[in-house]
C-alpha cells in the first residue's frame, strides 16, 4: 500500500509540474488556439451558405465544431510529448528517472497533466465557436468532459511514445506535423464521409481521430454518421495502445 502511494504522490506531482509549466506559458495558449479559430471563423462562418446542406444535418459551423475541438485536443496534446526531448536537453529529464519510482507512474503523471491542459483548450475553444454562433448542447457535459479526457490522454501518450525515440525538437516537431495534418483531414472533421470517395472512406476508417470526432458530434450536437459505442470503443482501444507504447519506449531511455 505504501508503494502505490509512493506512486500515486510522484504521478501527481509530474501532473502538476505540467500544469504549472502550461500556465506559466501565456504565448503557447494563444499559439495553439490561433489556426483552430481560424477554421472556425473562416471555414464555420464564410462557408456557412455555401455548405448548407441536408447531408449535415444543420448549419455548417455546428458541424465542423465538433471536428475543430477533436483537431485542439490531438494538437495540444500530441505536442506535450515535446516536453520530454526539452527535459532531455536542460538535463530535467535525467533527475526524473533516477528517481525511486516506475517510469510508468512518470507516463501517467505527464499523460493526465498534458491531458489536463488540452482539455482546458478545448472548453476555450469551446466557449469561442459558442460567441460564433455555433448551436452546440451537449447532452451531458461530464460525458463530453470524459471523452475529451480520454481522447487528450490517448494523444499526449502518443506524443510521449514517439519523442521517446527521438533527441532532436525539430525534428519531433517535422515528424509530428507528419502525422497530424492526415490525421485531421481525412478524420472527416470539416466535410461529412458520406460525400468522401471510396478511397477517402476507406482511409478515414484507418484514422482514429475519425472515431474521435464522430463520438464528439453524438455528444455535443446529437448527430454522427457512426455509433457512439464503437466510437468509444475505437477510443479506447487507441489509449491502451498509445499508452503501453508510451511506456515501453519511455522505459528504455537511458537514464
Amino acid at each position: 500500500m505504501k508503494t502505490e502511494n509512493h506512486e500515486l504522490v510522484a504521478a501527481y506531482f509530474i501532473w502538476k509540474r505540467e500544469i504549472i509549466r502550461f500556465l506559466r506559458s501565456k504565448s503557447r495558449i494563444a499559439g495553439s488556439l490561433g489556426m483552430p479559430l481560424f477554421f472556425l471563423a473562416i471555414f464555420g462562418m464564410g462557408l456557412e451558405g455555401a455548405l448548407r446542406s441536408s447531408s449535415l444535418g444543420g448549419s455548417y459551423l455546428d458541424f465542423i465544431t465538433p471536428g475543430i475541438l477533436a483537431m485542439v485536443l490531438m494538437t495540444a496534446s500530441v505536442f506535450s510529448g515535446a516536453i520530454v526531448i526539452m527535459d532531455r536537453q536542460f538535463g530535467f529529464l535525467k533527475e526524473t528517472l533516477v528517481a525511486p519510482v516506475r517510469r510508468s507512474s512518470i507516463v501517467i503523471g505527464k499523460s493526465l497533466g498534458g491531458a489536463t491542459t488540452a482539455v482546458f483548450q478545448g472548453l476555450l475553444i469551446l466557449f469561442f465557436a459558442a460567441i460564433l454562433g455555433a448551436g452546440v448542447h451537449p447532452s451531458s457535459w461530464l460525458m463530453l468532459l470524459l471523452l475529451m479526457f480520454l481522447i487528450s490522454a490517448s494523444f499526449v501518450s502518443f506524443g510521449i511514445a514517439v519523442a521517446s525515440v527521438m533527441e532532436d525538437m525539430h525534428g519531433f516537431q517535422l515528424v509530428m506535423n507528419f502525422f497530424i495534418m492526415p490525421l485531421f483531414f481525412l478524420s472527416g472533421a470539416l466535410f461529412p464521409l458520406s460525400s468522401a470517395p471510396e478511397p477517402i472512406r476507406i482511409a478515414s476508417y484507418l484514422d482514429p481521430l475519425t472515431y474521435a470526432v464522430e463520438a464528439l458530434r453524438h455528444l455535443a450536437i446529437g448527430k454522427s454518421s457512426m455509433g457512439f459505442g464503437l466510437c468509444l470503443a475505437v477510443i479506447a482501444a487507441f489509449f491502451l495502445l498509445s499508452t503501453s507504447a508510451a511506456i515501453h519506449l519511455f522505459e528504455r531511455i537511458e537514464s
